[in-house]
């Protein structure tokens, strides 16, 4: 007898292949049989009209604080994740020195917007070593499978102290030590090694990321020690990943290139349009093709939709450094919002400026036609007429106030969308390029990261809908290649090849789904974290049930306690 049957269902497998109508039974949490099944089971689950795929695979996460004290992994959980790697873009938790839990903790709120104060509170620091910590977040209970990777700053600073937190170059010495810390995590079961390169990314402080100047022999070492485990993937926020770094794609590309080469190791970037240059990125996908006819595995990281930043009066603006805001903005919400409606008031901000000059007000002050006002109807895909400077010229009026305006809209709760990458000439066509490329892999959703501007956790369920579906002001792309795209392309990368399709002897892993119902509301806030503080919150509908190993997590937007999601350690093979 079978554990589970999902009978009559869609079944599409992960493979890019055509959805076929069968049946999939489940015994002890893996796929035994697909197609038509007369056997009995414990339980039968009616999939009739609706989608049966893989859960999906992502990648590209932020919840190496929340792991621990969240079961649940939100927003991913209510956007049919069944696997969630952590650990990106050079920052993570471990390994520890009992004296730099703080300077952790701030170069992660600092890099990810995730508030410190949370994750001093939420965090219990039961660990110093990277082994150490991955038996810290087994021990904790959890609805989706984890995987992590061992992140640059962290070992720098572990292993150098000031020296390697101020980005000092590193030593010989240094550098042995660092690729043996690696190695040691990747043997105990991290995923890959990561780093980050962009000036965007800067601590708590106003320092960058360690590591973010590392040469080539300390790169190379890192891509010798994955390679010296037998397994993991090298991820990296490159330098010209936005305006303050822009650099020619070349450059990036040839250590990247050579550490690939030399080591065997798989490479993947973040990439994306920049608005800086909005057409660059096609010598970057040019210099990828490249690498791979050379054999080296360099993969570049897309994002499934524009690379966003939601603004709005409950949390970060274009106005949040003003000095006339700072003085108002903690205050209670209701008293607040009362003195931004205050003429005088609202007078004094637009009359000011940032008294800050840095790679953020580079970015998004006065970048009015690349901020669209949005409704209760969010469109990632909005007409260049719905950007902040395309109204403001329509109604002759300036752009601040327009900005300004908009967000009191609603009680204080409108927002408005400052689309920072892939978005450079009001549509997603280069997207859609990025996203079809035979190279690229589906990423950058930072789920957990970002909390108060960014919710890109729904980007899994964006593909469904928008690029799947609903897209009119361009090609979309066959809902089978989003679930590929989104399953078994990114399993397949970080050598988790016992997941992302729904075949015998793979983890029976799934969403059911009411494709014409599915849909990802507009985000709200929510004061969740410890201490209270507030995050964005993103929620699903037409999600009727997602399955972990066997067992229904998530049914119609409800978690059902079920926890059967574990720790990955190091290459899972089917």
């Amino acid at each position: 007898m079978y554990d589970l049957i999902i009978k009559g269902g869609s079944i599409v497998d992960g493979t890019g292949a055509p959805q076929q109508t069968g049946d999939v039974a489940v015994t002890d949490g893996l796929i035994v049989e697909v197609g038509a099944l007369s056997g009995d089971a414990k339980q039968t689950i009616d999939a009739d009209g609706l989608l049966v795929t893989p859960g999906w695979v992502d990648i590209h996460t932020h919840y190496d604080g929340q792991v621990t004290w969240d079961p649940l992994l939100t927003p991913s959980f209510w956007q049919g994740v069944t696997t969630a790697v952590m650990g990106n873009c050079g920052v993570g938790f471990a390994p520890a020195a009992r004296d730099g839990h703080d300077f952790l903790i701030g170069l992660m709120e600092g890099v990810e917007d995730i508030p410190g104060a949370a994750l001093a509170a939420g965090v219990k620091w039961d660990w110093e070593t990277f082994p150490e910590y991955l038996d810290a977040v087994e021990r904790h209970p959890h609805a989706m499978d984890v995987g992590c990777q061992i992140a640059h700053g962290p070992v720098r600073a572990y292993v150098m102290g000031q020296r390697g937190a101020k980005n000092e170059p590193a030593t010989p010495e240094d550098i042995e030590k660092m690729a043996t810390v690696v190695t040691e995590a990747l043997q105990a079961g991290a995923l890959g090694f990561t780093t980050s390169r962009t000036l965007l990314h800067l601590a708590v402080d106003g320092e960058p990321v360690p590591g973010t100047w590392a040469r080539e022999d300390e790169l190379m070492a890192m891509g010798h020690a994955i390679a010296a485990a037998g397994h993991g993937i090298f991820e990296l926020a490159p330098a010209g990943i936005s305006g303050d770094d822009l650099i020619a794609p070349a450059k990036e590309m040839a250590w990247m290139r050579k550490v690939a080469k030399a080591t065997g190791v798989p490479v993947t970037f973040l990439f994306g349009q920049n608005n800086k240059a909005p057409d660059a990125w096609r010598d970057m996908l040019k210099e990828c093709e490249a690498a791979a006819a050379d054999g080296a595995r360099v993969y570049p990281q897309v994002f499934g939709r524009p690379t966003t930043l939601l603004f709005s009066f409950q949390g970060p603006n274009q106005f949040i450094r003003f000095p006339t805001y700072a003085t108002i903005n903690k205050l209670p919400a209701a008293e607040k919002l009362a003195r931004l409606r205050d003429p005088e008031v609202r007078a004094k901000i637009l009359a000011e400026s940032d008294p800050i000059q840095d790679a953020f007000a580079d970015m998004v002050q006065d970048a009015w036609a690349e901020t669209y006002v949005m409704g209760d109807d969010f469109d990632f895909e909005p007409p260049i007429s719905q950007s902040v400077q395309a109204v403001a010229a329509r109604e002759g009026r300036d752009p601040r106030a327009v900005a300004y305006d908009e967000m009191l809209r609603s009680d204080g709760t409108n927002y408005l969308m400052f689309c920072g990458l892939n978005y450079s000439h009001g549509n997603l066509d280069a997207l859609h390029e990025q996203l079809i490329h035979p190279l690229s892999i589906i990423g950058g959703g930072d789920g957990g990261a970002h909390v108060s501007y960014i919710c890109d956790a729904n980007v899994p369920t964006f593909l469904m809908t928008h690029w799947a579906r609903d897209r009119s002001r361009g090609p979309r792309i066959a809902m089978e290649a989003v679930v590929k795209k989104l399953t078994s392309e990114t399993a397949t990368l970080y050598g988790l090849n016992d997941r992302g399709v729904i075949a015998p002897c793979k983890k029976a892993d799934f969403n059911l789904i009411d494709f014409d119902r599915l849909n990802a509301p507009k985000p709200f806030m929510v004061n969740d974290l410890p201490t209270g503080a507030q995050r964005l919150m993103a929620t699903a509908e037409g999600y009727v049930k997602t399955i972990v190993a066997g067992e229904v997590v998530q049914e119609n937007g409800k978690e059902t306690g079920a926890r059967p999601g574990k720790l990955i350690r190091g290459k899972a093979a089917a």
